[in-house]
């Protein structure tokens, strides 16, 4: 009977399906869909992007077997906004959510010029997601790792996902080594639980189990097609890893910006576990069947976490939670069977949200009317990387305080970047094929093109209806 079934839904999918074989595999059978993202990965993080002290051998060759994005960017500074965008297609703007669901409850601080602008603090339920598109299709959907999209009425299991490990409303566990909570014990009511992974033991590591989960998963499904977003909770705060491997980390000369050890320990980790997932892949089979999709949600940390800096994203300026370059680039790599080729980059801009719109495309997807998406696909880019995408400009939108940022909003187009500053009614222009650090500001130099550029994006923030700053004023 169990077999009849599987028979009956891939009859099904193939009717829909056959006319687009850009998601069936050599065999016929649906294509199935891995999402890997890695919390906090800056776009300088990994070997294949440039660093010169992370070890990340799995991922570099990953790379160099598929295609790598060489700019790449996420669609929010931020963790929430940016995952909101990878299941929906939608702007952080449009969606009205700008900040991770603790920062839209407690609204911003109330001693400064402005107050951050009102975000939703969940993924609406009305939102069509990548998941809910593929279980309509008959495939199963599984989601391990993190969520941080709202608490239990938007946990995953009420987004389109048939399994939930792990996915809660917290953004970090209290601790990456077992109970992975707070207090001393692993239980719903302990902080920042992260539930799914019982039975564990002492000194297990979470990204491990995380893995070891989706492997099981991908096991126990494997004679069906899949789509699973494995979303580790690494390489975020708490700076830990297993102390075999900071010691490791330790005896090698530190890099010529990146230097913080334990830091180096969680990527060469999760980059192990990266390994790991795809080895599993192969050994059952699954890898020309599968496409595979490898991001982060935003730029790296560069700013003291609990007494150490963890990363640097040289060359790009600042990190998380700002509009630099540093906040904003992120690593992606995409195996795509039968339409991505060995060692192959594409340099065009690309955001978070293409990536939502391209499984739109390649899977024939219908959304509601309603549900205007902002991303754009890249279909052709992934077997002609040199297609231009026929997309000028890129536009972000961050309403809120943050580390050394204050509420701006930001847009490029072409090789010029422009950030504005609600604080001050003031711009930052860069010309990034000359200056990718961002150093030299020539808003003042060139006022014409920074005054036409503010108003294009003016012009956008009003397309999306983004919300903006309010007055502190009482």
């Amino acid at each position: 009977m169990k077999h009849q079934l599987v028979t009956l839904v891939f009859l099904l999918l193939g009717l829909r399906q056959l006319s687009n074989p850009t998601c069936i595999a050599a065999d016929d059978r649906p294509l199935n869909v891995l999402m890997i993202v890695i919390d906090d990965l800056g776009g300088s993080d990994l070997g294949c992007y440039g660093s010169d002290y992370y070890q990340t051998p799995h991922l570099d060759g990953f790379a160099a077997n598929n295609l790598r994005f060489t700019q790449a960017y996420a669609a929010a500074p931020v963790c929430s906004p940016t995952r909101a965008s990878l299941l929906t297609g939608q702007s952080p703007a449009r969606l009205q959510l700008t900040i991770w669901h603790e920062g839209a409850v407690r609204g911003g601080p109330t001693d400064e010029k402005l107050r951050d602008a009102v975000s939703r603090s969940a993924l609406p339920l009305e939102s069509v997601t990548l998941a809910e598109l593929f279980h309509q299709r008959g495939y199963f959907t599984a989601h391990i790792g993190k969520w941080h999209l709202g608490t239990a009425t938007h946990y995953p299991e009420n987004q389109g996902f048939d399994l939930n490990v792990g996915g809660t409303h917290w953004g970090a566990p209290a601790t990456f080594f077992y109970p992975f909570a707070g207090g001393f014990s692993a239980s719903e009511e302990s902080p920042r639980y992260v539930p799914g992974l019982m039975p564990s033991d002492s000194g297990d590591y979470l990204t491990d189990r995380l893995t070891d989960r989706a492997i099981e998963t991908i096991t126990q499904v494997r004679d069906r097609p899949f789509f699973m977003s494995l979303w580790y909770h690494t390489v975020h705060s708490p700076i830990e890893a297993p102390a075999d491997l900071v010691d490791a980390a330790r005896q090698r000369p530190a890099g010529a910006h990146q230097k913080d050890p334990t830091y180096a320990a969680m990527v060469a980790r999760m980059d192990w576990n990266v390994g790991r997932v795809l080895q599993s892949l192969e050994e059952q089979g699954l890898t020309d069947r599968t496409i595979v999709i490898v991001t982060s949600d935003n730029g790296g940390v560069d700013v003291p976490v609990r007494y150490t800096t963890p990363t640097n994203n040289f060359p790009h300026r600042s990190g998380k939670g700002t509009l630099y370059e540093g906040g904003l680039r992120v690593p992606l790599m995409i195996s795509w069977p039968g339409r991505t080729a060995r060692g192959t980059t594409c340099h065009i801009p690309v955001t978070s949200q293409d990536l939502a719109v391209t499984l739109h495309k390649a899977f024939d997807f219908d959304l509601p009317a309603e549900q205007v998406v902002d991303g754009m696909s890249l279909l052709e880019q992934l077997s002609k990387p040199t297609t231009q995408l026929g997309r000028e400009t890129l536009y972000w939108h961050f309403p809120h305080y943050y580390t050394r940022m204050t509420p701006s909003s930001a847009l490029r187009h072409q090789d010029w970047k422009l950030i504005y500053r609600y604080e001050d009614n003031a711009v930052e222009l860069y010309n990034l094929a000359d200056d990718p650090s961002e150093s030299k500001d020539l808003a003042q130099i060139d006022l014409a093109r920074a005054t036409a550029l503010r108003a294009q994006l003016d012009s956008w923030l009003k397309s999306v209806n983004a919300n903006l700053p309010r007055s502190a004023s009482p």
